[in-house]
């Protein structure tokens, strides 16, 4: 009986276990909504340049921003978004910190530019929460 609790496959170990294989998998889905998410902003980015027209004009609003002003800092913030989300499926330690403050960013962002887009960016708002709790609730594994 004694041999069955030290082992680390017991059934106290399993919780556990399964726990952190699920936050770690949250991780790597943090990762890859963060490139994806990047990759989208640059396009989002892109469009807001290349033609203002794309999107749909408001009326007067407290966070307004010329449109071309606004594609700008979402090609800036995609580009490090998707590097950040690149970097955490690398496993690199520094992403994870990286991750919350662009994530923390992004969803300042998402809601200013809520009139522009609305629906996008209550789901991109959602996503931004998301990546944050997972990123802030890893933990390293021991050694």
């Amino acid at each position: 009986m004694a041999q069955h609790a030290a082992h680390p496959t017991g059934p106290q170990a399993a919780p556990m276990g399964r726990r952190e294989g699920w936050v770690t998998g949250g991780t790597v889905f943090a990762g890859v909504l963060m490139l994806c998410g990047g990759l989208l902003a640059v396009l989002q980015g892109i469009a807001a340049i290349a033609a203002d027209d794309v999107y749909a004009r408001v009326g007067t609003y407290v966070y307004e921003l010329n449109l071309t002003g606004w594609g700008w800092i979402h090609l800036v913030v995609g580009v490090l978004v998707a590097v950040t989300g690149w970097g955490l499926l690398m496993g690199a330690a520094w992403a994870r910190v990286a991750g919350i403050t662009l994530a923390a960013l992004s969803l300042i962002l998402q809601f200013l530019f809520l009139p522009y887009q609305p629906v996008w960016s209550v789901v991109m708002m959602a996503i931004d929460v998301f990546v944050i709790w997972a990123l802030a609730s890893y933990r390293e594994p021991a050694r």
